[in-house]
């Protein structure tokens, strides 16, 4: 986090005309929320990086996004856009993930040192609205949005274990071609079957339309991202949000969109194994518990853990079709890409379930419970299923951060022509051309 903002105020001394940074906000720690502004355009572009705790490529994105705005010549519609980068929503929760992002990179080493907070503690949800919102990391970008008032915003995500992929407010016709094209010289798979987006529109391939928001209960809100969020907020300015997904380590398979052979026996073995790892970490918790709650900081491990805990079980009865009584919602239409994504899901909850009751223990300075050895001997179970089983390869931290800023350029690009051919007059003799303003007509 440090090295973050040492970075842009680097930036910004060896561009003093056309580069600001400024205090947008203070995290619950006390920490800055720094805002890197480029440009000088009258039409704003807003940046979000590390909006969850461990996704840190947002922050290189940002960075890089800077860089090459400031070198290139600035003309025609791109010397109107300023870029507002935020570089990074959660910088309290990003310095807990601190034990793996010097590395070495390996699945052990990130799902060992992982956190991210419980989902009533993540900056871009509001589960009961933008009024009710508590955190001062959201209340700084509702503001910004606000004063910004962006044509577009981008939020910047990291995946752990799959493949790239974008979620759109609202279509921007070009942009899967734009994504299979940069992922195609990147050597970065596409998630043809996101597990986010598992129920939502596709736009094109790897490409999805969140729905609008609705309230749900929190396991729906958990497991679909489908609510109240700073990603529509700003959809009363007219602004299109692209949340932009990068792998950290890329899997094959979620690329692969052919038709599986027996689609139900995968869902039984990812349904089953999700039920019984789930029981056993709730045992290993309930032994782990009473020795761990006097931990400084444990209340803030646990909210995660008893989340996943919460919507485990749920998750794999909706997935097994041997459970299904006609009352649940039905699994869309499935290729071998979504059979990969979930199988890929549903270890991803359970080994961020032992890796954050593996810290909780290794915070107590011992183990009288007897915990950490069946946690260690799983984890290394799951994440050689990830490597051996899934092919999972570690993508270099450069190549992810190119991907992401390719793909915000293409959003910004693409968002920008949309707002033009949908700024007009609603007279039938106006053509297409962007409305010359009331004061200037």
């Amino acid at each position: 986090m440090d090295e973050l903002g040492a970075h842009a105020a680097a930036l910004v001394a060896r561009h003093p005309e056309d580069a600001r940074l400024r205090r947008v906000g203070t995290s619950r720690a006390g920490t800055p929320l720094w805002l890197l502004a480029v440009g000088h355009g009258g039409r704003q572009a807003l940046v979000v990086a590390g909006p969850h705790a461990n996704e840190p490529v947002g922050g290189a994105t940002a960075l890089r996004l800077a860089e090459r705005v400031l070198a290139a010549p600035v003309t025609g519609e791109a010397a109107d856009i300023t870029w507002n980068l935020l570089l990074c929503l959660d910088p309290d929760g990003s310095r807990r993930n601190e034990g793996w992002l010097t590395g070495p990179y390996t699945l052990g080493a990130y799902f060992r040192n992982f956190f991210r907070p419980g989902f009533l503690e993540q900056p871009e949800w509001l589960p009961d609205g933008p009024e009710a919102a508590a955190l001062p990391e959201t209340r700084a970008l509702l503001d910004l949005q606000d004063e910004l008032r962006p044509f577009v915003q981008c939020s910047l995500h990291g995946v752990d274990v799959g493949g790239g992929f974008v979620e759109l407010t609202r279509e921007l016709p070009g942009l899967a071609q734009r994504l299979a094209h940069t992922a195609a010289r990147l050597g970065i798979p596409r998630e043809l079957g996101a597990y986010d987006s598992l129920y939502w529109p596709r736009l094109g391939p790897a490409v999805y339309r969140i729905p609008p928001p609705r309230r749900r209960d929190l396991a729906a809100a958990i497991t679909e991202a489908a609510v109240e969020s700073t990603w529509f907020h700003p959809d009363r300015h007219g602004t299109v949000t692209a949340v932009v997904e990068a792998p950290m380590w890329g899997v094959t398979a979620v690329g692969d969109g052919s038709a599986p052979t027996d689609p139900d026996a995968v869902l039984r073995t990812v349904s089953h194994a999700l039920r019984d790892d789930t029981r056993h970490l709730a045992r290993l918790l309930t032994r782990a518990r009473p020795h761990v709650a006097g931990v400084p900081g444990a209340e803030r491990l646990l909210a995660p853990v008893d989340d996943y805990l919460l919507v485990c079980p749920g998750l794999a009865d909706a997935w097994d079709p041997d459970t299904d009584d006609g009352t649940a919602r039905a699994l869309p239409p499935l290729t071998n890409a979504h059979l990969a994504a979930l199988r890929i899901a549903g270890r991803r909850l359970v080994l961020r379930t032992a890796g954050l009751i593996h810290r909780l223990v290794r915070a107590a300075g011992d183990d009288p419970a007897g915990v950490l050895p069946d946690l260690d001997r799983l984890i290394d179970e799951w994440c050689a299923d990830y490597r051996d089983g899934l092919g999972a390869r570690w993508i270099p931290v450069a190549r992810q951060s190119e991907y992401q800023t390719r793909m915000v350029l293409a959003a910004c690009r693409l968002a920008g022509r949309h707002a033009r051919a949908c700024s007009r007059s609603g007279e039938a003799t106006w053509g297409p051309a962007a409305a010359v303003p009331i004061h200037g007509e």
